[in-house]
């Protein structure tokens, strides 16, 4: 029987109370492309011309370690 995947997220908020433009949404959303991640889900927050934006990877056996060392 085939092995589960395990993912990580990433949240984060992109914008300004001046706005997002497109250009810079992209940006952040290619890079993130190239490390891997894929976005699962977008939010809109409210009045503030901000997005939330949630993706996901794989969980690598690196970020495993990372995580279970103390800080």
């Amino acid at each position: 029987m085939a092995e589960s995947i395990q993912w990580e997220y990433r949240v984060q908020t992109i914008g300004s109370v001046f706005g997002t433009k497109d250009e810079a949404i992209e940006a952040t959303l290619n890079e993130w492309g190239e490390d891997g991640w894929e976005v699962v889900s977008t939010h809109i927050k409210g009045n503030e011309n901000k997005i939330n934006v949630i993706a996901k990877r794989p969980l690598t056996e690196r970020v495993k370690r990372m995580r279970s060392m103390p800080s």
